[in-house]
Protein backbone atom coordinates (compact mmCIF):
# COMPACT_ATOMS: atom_id res chain seq x y z
CA UNK A 1 0.00 0.00 0.00
CA UNK A 2 1.44 3.36 -1.03
CA UNK A 3 1.81 5.91 1.74
CA UNK A 4 0.41 9.42 1.49
CA UNK A 5 3.92 10.89 1.65
CA UNK A 6 5.10 8.76 -1.25
CA UNK A 7 2.09 9.72 -3.34
CA UNK A 8 2.60 13.40 -2.56
CA UNK A 9 6.23 13.13 -3.65
CA UNK A 10 5.10 11.65 -6.94
CA UNK A 11 2.64 14.50 -7.49
CA UNK A 12 5.42 17.00 -6.70
CA UNK A 13 7.56 15.23 -9.28
CA UNK A 14 4.72 15.60 -11.76
CA UNK A 15 4.58 19.37 -11.14
CA UNK A 16 8.33 19.67 -11.68
CA UNK A 17 8.03 17.77 -14.96
CA UNK A 18 5.26 20.09 -16.16
CA UNK A 19 7.55 23.08 -15.66
CA UNK A 20 10.40 21.37 -17.51
CA UNK A 21 8.15 20.44 -20.44
CA UNK A 22 6.99 24.02 -20.89
CA UNK A 23 10.63 25.17 -21.17
CA UNK A 24 11.85 22.58 -23.70
CA UNK A 25 12.17 23.95 -27.24
CA UNK A 26 13.37 20.96 -29.26
CA UNK A 27 10.56 18.56 -30.13
CA UNK A 28 12.77 15.44 -30.10
CA UNK A 29 13.99 16.29 -26.60
CA UNK A 30 10.46 17.15 -25.52
CA UNK A 31 9.23 13.73 -26.64
CA UNK A 32 12.10 12.10 -24.79
CA UNK A 33 11.33 14.04 -21.60
CA UNK A 34 7.67 13.08 -21.79
CA UNK A 35 8.36 9.35 -22.00
CA UNK A 36 11.17 9.30 -19.43
CA UNK A 37 9.09 11.33 -16.98
CA UNK A 38 6.10 9.03 -17.42
CA UNK A 39 8.29 5.99 -16.82
CA UNK A 40 9.80 7.52 -13.70
CA UNK A 41 6.53 8.69 -12.18
CA UNK A 42 4.76 5.36 -12.73
CA UNK A 43 7.89 3.24 -12.07
CA UNK A 44 7.51 1.57 -15.46
CA UNK A 45 10.23 -0.65 -16.91
CA UNK A 46 9.49 0.40 -20.47
CA UNK A 47 7.39 2.68 -22.59
CA UNK A 48 6.46 3.85 -26.06
CA UNK A 49 5.34 7.23 -27.31
CA UNK A 50 3.27 7.30 -30.49
CA UNK A 51 2.28 10.32 -32.56
CA UNK A 52 -0.37 10.63 -35.22
CA UNK A 53 0.87 10.29 -38.78
CA UNK A 54 0.45 13.45 -40.92
CA UNK A 55 -2.74 12.04 -42.48
CA UNK A 56 -4.20 11.18 -39.03
CA UNK A 57 -4.76 7.60 -40.16
CA UNK A 58 -2.24 5.78 -37.96
CA UNK A 59 -0.01 5.94 -34.90
CA UNK A 60 3.72 6.13 -35.52
CA UNK A 61 6.37 4.97 -33.07
CA UNK A 62 8.35 8.06 -31.99
CA UNK A 63 10.25 6.69 -28.99
CA UNK A 64 10.71 3.19 -27.59
CA UNK A 65 12.49 2.60 -24.26
CA UNK A 66 13.00 -0.55 -22.23
CA UNK A 67 15.40 -0.53 -19.31
CA UNK A 68 15.73 -4.30 -18.94
CA UNK A 69 16.45 -4.86 -22.63
CA UNK A 70 18.64 -1.76 -22.95
CA UNK A 71 16.49 -0.37 -25.77
CA UNK A 72 16.45 3.39 -26.45
CA UNK A 73 15.18 4.25 -29.93
CA UNK A 74 13.88 7.51 -31.38
CA UNK A 75 13.62 10.88 -29.68
CA UNK A 76 16.94 12.46 -28.77
CA UNK A 77 18.77 9.10 -28.81
CA UNK A 78 19.72 9.45 -32.47
CA UNK A 79 18.84 5.78 -33.01
CA UNK A 80 16.15 5.41 -35.69
CA UNK A 81 13.08 3.27 -35.14
CA UNK A 82 13.08 0.60 -37.84
CA UNK A 83 12.32 -3.06 -38.37
CA UNK A 84 9.39 -4.44 -36.37
CA UNK A 85 7.97 -1.09 -35.28
CA UNK A 86 5.37 -0.46 -37.98
CA UNK A 87 2.65 2.21 -37.92
CA UNK A 88 -0.54 1.13 -36.17
CA UNK A 89 -3.60 1.82 -38.36
CA UNK A 90 -6.48 3.57 -36.62
CA UNK A 91 -8.99 1.98 -38.99
CA UNK A 92 -9.49 -1.50 -40.37
CA UNK A 93 -9.64 -2.19 -44.13
CA UNK A 94 -13.45 -1.93 -44.02
CA UNK A 95 -13.21 1.57 -42.53
CA UNK A 96 -14.34 0.69 -39.01
CA UNK A 97 -12.25 1.86 -36.02
CA UNK A 98 -9.37 -0.43 -35.07
CA UNK A 99 -10.22 -1.51 -31.53
CA UNK A 100 -8.10 -4.66 -31.63
CA UNK A 101 -4.80 -2.97 -30.78
CA UNK A 102 -4.76 -1.30 -27.39
CA UNK A 103 -2.93 1.87 -28.53
CA UNK A 104 -5.31 2.33 -31.48
CA UNK A 105 -8.28 1.74 -29.17
CA UNK A 106 -7.05 4.44 -26.77
CA UNK A 107 -6.56 6.83 -29.68
CA UNK A 108 -9.99 6.12 -31.22
CA UNK A 109 -11.99 6.26 -27.99
CA UNK A 110 -9.99 8.79 -25.99
CA UNK A 111 -9.98 6.38 -23.05
CA UNK A 112 -7.11 5.15 -20.93
CA UNK A 113 -6.63 1.38 -20.94
CA UNK A 114 -5.08 -0.31 -17.90
CA UNK A 115 -4.22 -3.96 -18.56
CA UNK A 116 -2.90 -5.90 -15.53
CA UNK A 117 -1.62 -8.85 -17.61
CA UNK A 118 -1.51 -8.88 -21.40
CA UNK A 119 -1.31 -12.68 -21.51
CA UNK A 120 -4.75 -13.15 -19.99
CA UNK A 121 -6.42 -9.93 -21.18
CA UNK A 122 -9.50 -10.25 -23.35
CA UNK A 123 -10.68 -7.93 -26.10
CA UNK A 124 -7.27 -6.85 -27.45
CA UNK A 125 -4.80 -8.41 -29.85
CA UNK A 126 -1.42 -8.83 -28.15
CA UNK A 127 -0.01 -11.12 -30.86
CA UNK A 128 2.74 -8.64 -31.69
CA UNK A 129 3.65 -8.36 -28.01
CA UNK A 130 3.94 -12.13 -27.69
CA UNK A 131 6.12 -12.32 -30.80
CA UNK A 132 8.37 -9.62 -29.38
CA UNK A 133 8.63 -11.51 -26.09
CA UNK A 134 9.45 -14.76 -27.87
CA UNK A 135 12.24 -13.12 -29.87
CA UNK A 136 13.80 -11.35 -26.87
CA UNK A 137 13.04 -13.61 -23.91
CA UNK A 138 11.21 -10.72 -22.30
CA UNK A 139 7.85 -10.90 -20.49
CA UNK A 140 5.48 -8.03 -21.20
CA UNK A 141 2.81 -8.05 -18.52
CA UNK A 142 1.15 -4.84 -17.37
CA UNK A 143 0.24 -2.06 -19.81
CA UNK A 144 -1.01 1.47 -19.18
CA UNK A 145 -2.06 3.18 -22.42
CA UNK A 146 -3.05 6.85 -22.28
CA UNK A 147 -4.31 9.07 -25.12
CA UNK A 148 -2.56 12.44 -25.30
CA UNK A 149 -5.05 15.25 -25.92
CA UNK A 150 -4.32 18.97 -25.93
CA UNK A 151 -6.43 21.73 -24.35
CA UNK A 152 -8.75 21.73 -27.37
CA UNK A 153 -9.40 18.00 -27.10
CA UNK A 154 -7.36 17.14 -30.21
CA UNK A 155 -5.51 13.84 -30.15
CA UNK A 156 -1.74 14.39 -30.37
CA UNK A 157 -0.53 10.88 -29.70
CA UNK A 158 -0.59 7.96 -27.28
CA UNK A 159 1.62 7.22 -24.29
CA UNK A 160 2.04 3.55 -23.46
CA UNK A 161 3.84 2.31 -20.35
CA UNK A 162 4.95 -1.26 -19.72
CA UNK A 163 5.55 -3.34 -16.61
CA UNK A 164 5.08 -1.33 -13.42
CA UNK A 165 7.82 -2.31 -10.95
CA UNK A 166 7.59 -2.63 -7.20
CA UNK A 167 10.25 -0.18 -5.90
CA UNK A 168 11.25 -2.55 -3.09
CA UNK A 169 11.33 -5.97 -4.77
CA UNK A 170 11.53 -5.13 -8.46
CA UNK A 171 8.57 -7.44 -9.08
CA UNK A 172 6.29 -6.60 -12.02
CA UNK A 173 2.90 -5.35 -10.83
CA UNK A 174 -0.26 -3.97 -12.36
CA UNK A 175 -0.43 -0.18 -12.72
CA UNK A 176 -2.41 1.29 -9.82
CA UNK A 177 -5.22 3.86 -10.01
CA UNK A 178 -2.71 6.43 -8.72
CA UNK A 179 -0.30 5.51 -11.55
CA UNK A 180 -3.14 6.00 -14.00
CA UNK A 181 -4.10 9.44 -12.64
CA UNK A 182 -0.47 10.59 -12.72
CA UNK A 183 0.06 9.30 -16.26
CA UNK A 184 -3.17 10.94 -17.48
CA UNK A 185 -2.17 14.28 -15.94
CA UNK A 186 1.29 14.08 -17.48
CA UNK A 187 -0.13 13.08 -20.88
CA UNK A 188 -2.42 16.12 -20.83
CA UNK A 189 0.43 18.50 -19.92
CA UNK A 190 2.66 16.85 -22.51
CA UNK A 191 0.07 17.19 -25.28
CA UNK A 192 -0.29 20.92 -24.59
CA UNK A 193 3.49 21.42 -24.51
CA UNK A 194 3.91 19.46 -27.75
CA UNK A 195 1.11 21.40 -29.47
CA UNK A 196 2.73 24.70 -28.45
CA UNK A 197 6.12 23.64 -29.80
CA UNK A 198 4.59 22.47 -33.06
CA UNK A 199 2.89 25.84 -33.47
CA UNK A 200 6.16 27.66 -32.74
CA UNK A 201 8.01 25.48 -35.26
CA UNK A 202 5.41 26.29 -37.92
CA UNK A 203 5.71 30.00 -37.21
CA UNK A 204 9.50 29.88 -37.45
Amino acid sequence: METTDTLLRRFEQLNDVGTALSQERRIDRLLERILLAAKAITRAEGGTLYRLTPDDQALRFEIVHNDKLGIALGGASGQPITGKFHDLPLRLPDGTPNHHMVAAYAANTGRTVNVPDAYVAEGFDFTGTRRFDESTGYRSRSFLTVPMKNHEGDLIGVLQLLNALDPASGQVLAFTPADQRLAESLASQAAVALTNQQLLAQLE
